[in-house]
């Protein structure tokens, strides 16, 4: 089993670094993709300290252009998704989690199918901040669950029709400050535990190497091609999932 969690790891880092080096939204195909080998809660223990790596090189690279309104009327929101993605974690069945993760995950990846497909065109328009707070609702929830929270946030940041470099960089400082919201949280879960902490470590290098190679391949990839066959898999893991834990509940 071991050779099994490796190598289905090793492909999900590859694919946060490079969610996190341009290729946005991609990322949230990593943590169900590894529920598949040791269950959710696992998955996600394994994957955030991973991201915590990840987000202090994307931060280096993108610091320079991000939009601070959208960040600061997200970001209470996003505290509160967490707060209530916390509840559900701690008091709830395993199976419970994973079905939640593959709903979640469904939902989310048939809402980027269908944009995907559309190729939405459009002129930019200023959302409501109201918006703004829901979306970081529930990108903090999805994010706390799912390590999933790019559909949320794409909601609201997507219609303003922000600049490449502007929507990258906004997006990882936003994630890269959830994240560390999601700090308390995991390590009251027991998520932060060596074995898990040594996994990331033996992960780093991957971690790096992926988020670096992202934002240099952002440039000369068919993004939407690419994110259009992600999507496709993740759709299949998601049923996946759901199916694994109705199985667990019976």
């Amino acid at each position: 089993m071991d050779w099994l969690f490796y190598a289905v790891a090793g492909v999900a880092v590859i694919i946060l670094g490079l969610s996190k080096g341009g290729f946005a939204g991609i990322g949230m195909i990593s943590t169900p993709m590894l529920a598949l080998v040791v269950g959710p809660v696992n998955a996600a223990g394994f994957i955030f300290p991973i991201l915590i790596i990840q987000d202090a090189v994307a931060v280096w690279m993108y610091k320079r252009e991000w939009d601070r309104r959208i960040v600061s009327i997200m970001v209470p929101g996003a505290a509160i998704g967490v707060w209530l993605a916390y509840e559900l974690a701690s008091t709830v069945p395993e199976w419970i989690v994973e079905i939640s993760l593959g709903v979640i995950s469904l939902v989310f990846a048939t809402r980027q199918l269908v944009i995907s497909l559309r190729n939405m065109q459009g002129q930019p328009r200023p959302p409501a901040a109201a918006l703004g707070v829901l979306s970081g609702v529930g990108a903090g929830f999805t994010s706390m669950i799912a390590h999933a929270g790019t559909p949320p946030f794409q909601l609201y940041v997507m219609p303003q029709k922000l600049s490449r470099d502007a929507y990258i960089g906004t997006s990882v400082i936003f994630f890269a400050l959830l994240n560390l919201m999601k700090v308390p949280a995991f390590a009251m879960l027991g998520q932060l535990s060596p074995q898990h902490l040594l996994s990331a470590l033996a992960f780093a290098p991957i971690a790096i190497g992926s988020s670096w190679l992202g934002v240099h391949l952002v440039r000369r990839v068919d993004v939407v091609r690419f994110n259009f066959v992600i999507t496709i898999i993740l759709i299949g893991v998601s049923i996946t999932l759901i199916i694994q834990g109705l199985l667990g509940r019976l």
